[in-house]
């Protein structure tokens, strides 16, 4: 009976580590809770053998991701087409994926760290690691990084422009370790059958605090120094239109007209401003762009009256002999109406622009409505605008570090992330990749301008400041005007070397302690 209940214990503490994640991040963005959401994991670890501490791991990061990504169910099901149980079957297994990550962390936990005080720096190593992993591992998903939490606070987040967003997470996860060690010594509880000592305890919050206060000294110190460059830098006057057009009329050839008229008769009531851009969503044309030539007339004849470089998200295709290439893509357009620039999207999205491991999963279409699987663009490309580059970021794109870095680094001086965002309803998902893009803009100091069909659509500037957005679901035209700044960021020079060290250091670990119990 004794072991029942402790085991219930502990599995109650593991489920309400994954709950208080989630509520650290946007809707419910009590941000505050992260700094401690790990804790209670970490105590039903603490008498827990290697095959329950997977166990216990495995349970809160499917807490966590079950109720962190819930809007994929009403995604898969409104426009995928797919029935209830089938959608929440996806759920399950996308966020049994994910919780392997956590799994994996609470197991090598319990492994390498033979003493309490090797806590305090194992657990944010590995947190990173993971993270880092699983930025790339099977084409990626990073989605609600722990760092992301902290969007809104930009003293502590400046350090992304020479760590990226791992270094914000690696501070939230040492402040776990921090909070579990001085619970360890206030309880009297052993780690490993070691005794906290005060001087363990006294260490950690000595450590944590110093490292927290040098990184809110460095990020008061950044926000000043950006500061000073964006007053002494010149400005673009960019417009962004949000037309809310509902996704299930978006492909409606009956509505394709009505879609493109409402485009362009919200951009004309930019033309007082005179911007230099006006920015389209992802796929504000719901047509191939220069194939249907009535309706590309209409758009051309839209920016010739508005007189001013348009952005705007089209599908296109390209012919290779029998081969039918579609892309994801972006048209720069000048006022004549002739296109000066195409961006074709790299990353693209599994099962909404193509699908994988098709042989296996025949009843799985794209929620995408084009002919054929998608075609990935070039990686890091920049498009050529009055003398200088823009970095197009087109959907999830931008929840991928790397690539606005590659895109920086190719002298990108604007970030442009165009997106249709309908597809998650009123869910907190357009919340949590709003949230994503003010990493891009201070990982490599830039500008950000953000345009998406039903919202969230914004401006953000070189520090992370949301300088303008709209609300969800609305028609919306805003005009801003948005610094231009060249400082290059350690994190465009030199990238993820934060987030590796903290793989070689967890790799040299589990070497010195193989074997070890």
């Amino acid at each position: 009976m004794k072991t029942t209940s402790i085991n219930w214990s502990n599995t109650i503490l593991a489920i309400l580590s994954g709950l208080l994640l989630t509520g650290s991040f946007p809707k419910i963005g009590i941000d505050w809770l992260v700094w401690f959401a790990l804790v209670p994991l970490l105590i039903a670890l603490k008498n827990s053998s290697l095959t329950n501490s997977f166990r216990l791991g495995f349970l809160a990061g499917l807490a966590h991701y079950t109720t962190l990504a819930y809007w994929l169910v009403y995604t898969m099901q409104t426009y995928g087409n797919l029935p209830l149980y089938l959608c929440v079957s996806v759920l399950f297994l996308l966020s049994s994926y994910l919780a392997l990550y956590m799994a994996v962390f609470s197991i090598v936990v319990k492994r390498l760290c033979p003493k309490p005080g090797t806590c305090l720096f194992i657990i944010p190593c590995l947190w990173v690691s993971l993270e880092y992993i699983r930025n790339y591992l099977f084409s990626g998903f990073p989605w609600g990084l722990i760092g992301y939490s902290q969007f809104n606070r930009l003293h502590l987040i400046q350090i992304s422009d020479i760590f990226g967003v791992y270094g914000v997470s690696f501070l939230i996860a040492l402040s776990n370790a921090t909070i579990f060690l001085v619970f360890l010594y206030i309880t009297g509880s052993k780690w490993k059958e070691v005794r906290i000592k005060k001087r363990l305890a006294g260490g950690s919050i000595f450590v944590f605090i110093l490292i927290a206060g040098l990184v809110f000294i460095y990020g008061k110190w950044r926000i000043e120094s950006i500061d000073d460059l964006i007053s002494a830098s010149k400005s673009l006057k960019v417009t962004i239109v949000q037309g809310n057009i509902k996704q299930s009329i978006k492909w409606d050839p009956a509505f394709q007209t009505a879609t493109t008229e409402k485009y362009v008769n919200l951009s004309l009531l930019a033309k007082e401003e005179k911007p230099d851009l006006v920015v389209w969503p992802e796929t504000a044309t719901p047509f191939y762009f220069l194939y249907d030539r009535l309706l590309s007339k209409k758009v051309q004849k839209g920016i010739h009256d508005t007189n001013t470089d348009f952005l705007i998200g089209s599908p296109s295709f390209v012919r290779r002999g029998n081969i039918i290439e579609y892309y994801n893509s972006a048209y720069l357009i000048s006022p004549d109406g002739r296109v000066c620039e195409k961006y074709d999207k790299a990353h693209l999205v599994p099962f909404g622009e193509y699908v994988p491991f098709k042989k296996w999963l025949p009843f799985i279409g794209k929620m995408v409505e084009a002919v054929g699987d998608f075609s990935a663009g070039q990686e890091g490309k920049t498009i050529k605008w009055n003398n200088c580059n823009l970095g197009l970021l087109i959907c999830y794109e931008i929840i991928f570090p790397e690539l606005s870095r590659a895109m920086t680094k190719n002298e990108a001086v604007l970030l442009v992330n165009i997106t249709n965002d309908a597809w998650y309803g009123r869910s907190s998902a357009p919340y949590q990749h709003f949230s994503m893009a003010v990493f891009r803009a201070i990982e490599n100091r830039r500008s950000l301008v953000r345009s998406a069909n039903t919202g969230i659509s914004g401006f953000i500037d070189p520090v992370g400041r949301v300088m303008d957005s709209t609300s969800l679901f609305q028609e919306k035209v805003i005009t801003q005007s948005i610094p231009i700044i060249h400082e290059t960021s350690s994190y465009t020079r030199f990238g993820d070397l934060f987030a590796i060290a903290c793989v070689v250091v967890t790799l040299i670990f589990s070497i010195l302690y193989k074997g070890k119990k």
